[in-house]
């Protein structure tokens, strides 16, 4: 899964490295999405099943995009694509098993069954996304595989046969072999998070380092308060570094006076509130030996990690990851450095 620019990551670079790795096929959300692989050269099999009455259906036909539908709406838009393209279009069917988000629900099935006949179509997919693959043998689990299954038989005794049936996430393809069918969607996995992390980190490695350069270093005397509306007070003087990276970067704004960061191997305290560009990291009387330009490690590498920045701010580290600002500076290491990839915060 490559959606939301590969989890922060980086959609193209991500989707390369999966692909040499041994990756089938991509996962998108939108066919916007996908046609940003296609413009980057990427010509695996790509999937994108969420669409918005504005969607492009003609432009992901044209680039051989597969389009996973959740209604008969958007079935007879792809295929009216197809008919004015005068080619075939892949499509694949997304169903809804439970989750009650999108996918075919069961009073559209029929509907949808007969339009897949059309013979501008080559059904490809057939898939549904867990409600609760996070809590493995919650028994919710084995029912929506039961109900994805027996749409595969339905289709089958129309004459139809997906080539690809899949409902295994991060979390089901690592708990619960059973949930596996043709194929697994690894998501956050990939990218080295865990997707329970009540049951440990599976051996994973988190693939990003977030970092940010020291901008200034200046001293400041005892009382005086830092940043918008003087959150923070310096108890006695002392030396405060600013670092060019704020929430625009990705850094949540709720983290501001207990953000600590690691430079040069040594932990200092985020102090005062985090701004659009900029935050202000206690470096002690002394300076701790730090100098301008540099770089200081947000999470990744020392210890502190996306997730330490979910739970302290009340949300998960798929928000964290996906929220890195466009902004950042992407740097990709080769695989046999064991150093995690690095989001680099713009300097400005």
């Amino acid at each position: 899964m490559v959606k939301a620019d590969g989890y922060g990551h980086g959609a193209v670079a991500v989707a390369r490295a999966a692909l040499a790795a041994g990756a089938s096929e991509l996962g998108v959300a939108t066919v916007g999405e996908a046609l940003a692989l296609r413009r980057a050269g990427v010509t695996a099999p790509v999937i994108a099943w969420l669409h918005a009455p504005s969607t492009d259906f003609v432009a992901a036909v044209q680039a051989g995009v597969e389009v996973v539908v959740s209604t008969p709406g958007q079935l007879d838009a792809v295929v009216a694509a197809a008919h004015r393209l005068g080619r075939t279009a892949t499509v694949g069917v997304k169903v809804d098993t439970g989750l009650a988000r999108s996918g075919v629900s069961e009073r559209d099935w029929p509907d949808v069954c007969a339009l897949l006949k059309d013979e501008a179509l080559v059904l490809r997919t057939v898939m549904c996304h867990l409600a609760r693959g996070d809590e493995p043998g919650h028994p919710l689990n084995a029912g929506q595989a039961a109900g994805l299954d027996d749409r595969v038989v339905d289709l089958r005794r129309a004459g139809l046969r997906p080539q690809r049936v899949h409902l295994a996430n991060s979390a089901a393809a690592l708990t619960d072999r059973s949930l596996a069918r043709d194929i697994v969607r690894t998501g956050i996995a990939i990218y080295g998070r865990s997707p329970v992390p009540a049951l440990g980190d599976f051996g994973l490695t988190p693939a990003m380092t977030m970092t940010a350069e020291v901008a200034q270093v200046r001293r400041i005397r005892g009382g005086q308060g830092v940043s918008y509306n003087h959150a923070w007070v310096a108890p006695a003087d002392t030396v405060v570094g600013v670092l060019a990276c704020g929430y625009a970067d990705g850094v949540p704004r709720a983290l501001s006076n207990r953000l600590p960061v690691h430079i040069n191997g040594r932990r200092f305290d985020g102090v005062g509130r985090i701004c659009m560009d900029q935050l202000v990291v206690d470096l002690g009387h002394d300076g701790g030996g730090v100098t301008e330009g540099d770089r200081a490690v947000l999470f990744g590498g020392a210890g502190v990690t996306a997730g330490d920045w979910a739970n302290a701010t009340g949300t998960i580290d798929y928000e964290i990851l996906t929220g890195i600002g466009g902004r950042t500076e992407r740097r990709y290491l080769p695989p046999d450095s064991m150093t995690p990839w690095a989001a680099r915060a713009r300097s400005s």
